[in-house]
């Protein structure tokens, strides 16, 4: 100690205690080297102590980035008050922002705070117009808004009808880009080149603009063909002779309280509500940033070890393209203009690349006009539990990828399968009402995965599927390989769509299995193709599929199509109607082996008293 005390030129009998103030004080700078604090009341030029936290999460990721620069050797934490932190575009992290194996870099909410990370912009100063709706404007950097919340409440983009669909009367000759309308089917819009067609096919849907309506033939024309131009397959009448479809984007719709209308023209919205509801006393939000959150790691630097907790992200915008979405499965989509090989796809409001060992945990998800959360390219052994997912235009949860990255011109799954996401969890989280936009969207999309595990989690009130694993639509050789599917509630998919499922698996994938999953309350299709409670779709090879509890589905509830071996246990197979246990399309029974199976039908005396016997001892199980 003498050294020490020497530079400080402290007197002998006050050594001691020198000593002890400058072991505090170091303490003291450690811990706040370790612990940063953000509040929406504080301020950038704080140090982001708890008695004077950071304003923003950026300045607390700059100060976690400083302290990182140095080697640390426990953990850093970033703690987020109470409150709402606006954003206009994605905070980025990238490797260095990662922990690693000595320590973790975590962004949590304060104990008892419920932190709001928010890409929406509120909408106030509205004004009554003559015609008794409500309108305000918005700033000119905002364009084409698609939502617009009330609250927790997403509102209604003006449209017609107000409920259900409109039926095609008669496909155009080239059964692509025009239809025929009944007369009277719905009113004519101010200004047409405004309004957008939604016409729904068997598993997804277009949202594309009209270009013109020749009110003699009482013809309708899009800008684009209506329907994906690849699979060739995608006519308008391919599924349903007479498909469903509805029109929004007219002033001329708006006809009902809660709906809503943006004139882009003017930057202008237009807001019906009931009498005496005034918006200036309501949280009225529009989704501003496209995204909230982007992780840019790379395969020769990964982002590791980094965490959030008990965070809310809510509002993100996504524009779909000039010349429409046209949708081919799970929110992937024509490129339009075509200038790659491969679909598009929906982006998600969180996404990442080459993460590992990442986690959200005790986070919320919510009012999307994107996908939700994408754990991407490359990514390994991140955890999502304990979440919420809810109220999101296209997916809730998206692992790995698809077919269509190329590497030096050959698929990235034959030039480098060590490339797919690996180890990843879903776990004990709800994801619900998915798909709110993007009807062929789905709860948990998983590409070309491999040990991808989805556990104990509640997915329900869906358009479209609950659970889709796989991207190659024959038994050929990909990354995919050991995906469990087990303990899932799953319930009151298929919704609007058809020929899906609860779960939904295609492919070749060793090893996987699909057990102890509940699911019910699965509808009569509307369109041509049979929906179910699990569909194991062509190629479905090497899959087990174990103990599951299976009723209310209105057709049967296991589907096979173009599969080959697969092994059938144990399951509790309930059924309605004609439909038989298992329905076998293009795939030969006897490669099916169905051992220990208990198969009720509707009508037999213990039917009812089986099933809640069964459902009871599921849920105490």
């Amino acid at each position: 100690m003498h050294t020490f005390t020497h530079k400080l030129n402290i007197p002998a009998v006050s050594k001691g205690l020198a000593v002890f103030l400058v072991f505090v004080l170091l303490l003291a700078s450690h811990a706040e080297a370790k612990d940063f604090f953000v509040s929406p009341l504080g301020d950038d030029a704080n140090p982001g102590t708890e008695e004077q936290p950071f304003k923003t999460i950026e300045q607390a990721q700059k100060a976690v980035r400083k302290v990182l620069a140095d080697g640390p050797e426990s953990d850093v934490t970033v703690w987020i008050r109470e409150g709402t932190y606006r954003i206009s575009e994605p905070l980025k992290f990238g490797p260095e922002d990662s922990g690693s194996e000595r320590y973790r870099i975590s962004y949590k909410a304060m104990p008892g705070a419920r932190p709001v990370i928010s890409g929406g912009m509120p909408v106030d100063n509205w004004s009554r117009t003559d015609d008794g709706v409500w309108m305000a404007r918005v700033p000119s950097k905002v364009e084409n808004i698609r939502e617009l919340y009330i609250a927790d409440k997403r509102c209604t983009r003006a449209r017609h009808p107000n409920e259900g669909y409109l039926r095609v009367a008669e496909v155009g000759e080239d059964r692509r880009t025009n239809f025929y309308f009944n007369e009277g089917d719905f009113p004519r819009p101010e200004e047409v080149q405004s309004v957008e067609l939604v016409l729904l096919h068997d598993w997804s849907i277009s949202r594309i603009g009209v270009k013109n309506i020749d009110w003699q033939t009482n013809n309708l024309r899009a800008v684009d063909s209506i329907g994906a131009k690849s699979p060739s397959f995608f006519n308008l009448d391919h599924w349903e002779e007479h498909p469903r479809y509805y029109l929004f984007g007219s002033k001329s719709f708006l006809d009902a309280d809660y709906e809503w209308h943006f004139d882009e023209a003017n930057n202008q919205i237009y807001l019906q509500l009931p009498e005496g509801t005034n918006p200036n006393h309501l949280n009225t939000t529009v989704p501003f940033s496209e995204g909230l959150m982007r992780f840019d790691g790379r395969e020769s630097a990964a982002i590791e070890n980094l965490a959030f907790e008990g965070i809310t992200f809510q509002y993100s915008r996504w524009n779909i393209p000039e010349m429409g979405y046209c949708g081919v499965q799970a929110t992937h989509y024509d490129p339009r203009p075509k200038r790659h090989e491969g679909w598009n796809v929906v982006p998600a409001a969180i996404k990442g690349n080459w993460m590992t060992n990442c986690t959200f945990r005790n986070c919320t998800f919510k009012h999307f006009g994107t996908s939700g959360l994408w754990i991407s390219t490359g990514s390994k052994n991140c955890t999502i539990e304990n979440s919420v997912f809810t109220d999101i235009a296209g997916n809730g949860v998206m692992i790995g990828e698809g077919r269509d990255r190329q590497i030096d011109g050959n698929p990235w799954w034959q030039a480098r399968p060590d490339q797919a996401a690996d180890g990843n969890t879903i776990k004990n989280c709800t994801i619900e009402k998915c798909g709110r936009e993007y009807y062929g969207a789905v709860g948990i999309w998983g590409g070309l995965v491999a040990n991808t595990t989805i556990e104990n989690n509640e997915i329900g009130w869906h358009p479209y599927t609950g659970v889709s694993i796989g991207w190659m639509w024959n038994p050929q050789e990909t990354p995919s390989k050991a995906n469990v599917i087990k303990g899932n509630h799953i319930h009151h998919v298929m919704q609007i769509l058809s020929d899906g499922g609860g779960i939904y698996m295609l492919g070749l994938q060793p090893d996987s299995k699909l057990m102890n999953n509940h699911i019910h309350d699965v509808p009569l299709n509307a369109g041509r193709a049979e929906s179910n409670g699990m569909f194991l779709d062509q190629g479905a090879t090497d899959l087990l599929i174990a103990n599951n509890l299976i009723y209310n589905i209105a057709k049967s509830p296991l589907r096979f199509h173009q599969a080959t071996t697969n092994l059938v246990e144990g399951n509790y197979l309930f059924c309605t109607g004609e439909s038989p246990p298992i329905q076998y399309n293009n795939t030969d029974p006897d490669d099916i082996r169905k051992q220990n199976n208990h198969v009720f039908r509707e009508g037999e005396s213990d039917y009812q008293e089986e099933l809640e016997r069964i459902k009871s001892k599921w849920k105490n199980e």
